[in-house]
């Protein structure tokens, strides 16, 4: 037996079986994601700049990455306007949108848990700082 371990369709530990809410996590949850979908929720149809404007931070090369990877996902549609300039717009999808209910869930899981961990967290530190 050699030194590497088992494969997941051995051991039976897929992490998508284990855990059916993690490619969700990580298709919607990523750094970024979640700040694109909810502006463009909230603010409807944007232009490039509209959008990285609203989003404080992040770059123009890792907002073209997202939205690509959202358009490819069917969360974001494009739409582009041959007019000089041209013109690219962003809006999130049907698909998109059916996600609303899931971030009303935890904007509200926040509003009523986030300073329970906000209190655990500084317990927490104080008990390893002596």
């Amino acid at each position: 037996m050699s030194g590497t371990a088992p494969s997941h369709a051995a051991t039976g530990t897929d992490p998508a079986l284990a855990c059916p809410v993690a490619p969700v996590v990580d298709l919607v949850f990523s750094r970024w994601t979640t700040p694109i979908l909810w502006t463009l929720h909230a603010h409807g149809r944007q232009r490039f700049v509209t959008l990285e404007r609203r989003i404080t931070g992040i770059t123009p090369k890792v907002l073209t990455q997202r939205l690509r990877q959202l358009e490819r996902d069917g969360l974001v549609v494009r739409t582009y306007h041959p007019e000089v300039p041209p013109r690219v717009e962003y809006e999130i999808s049907e698909l998109g949108r059916s996600l609303a209910p899931l971030f009303a869930h935890l904007a509200a899981w926040g509003e009523g848990h986030l300073d329970r961990v906000e209190q655990a967290r500084l317990a927490y530190d104080a008990d390893q700082a002596r």
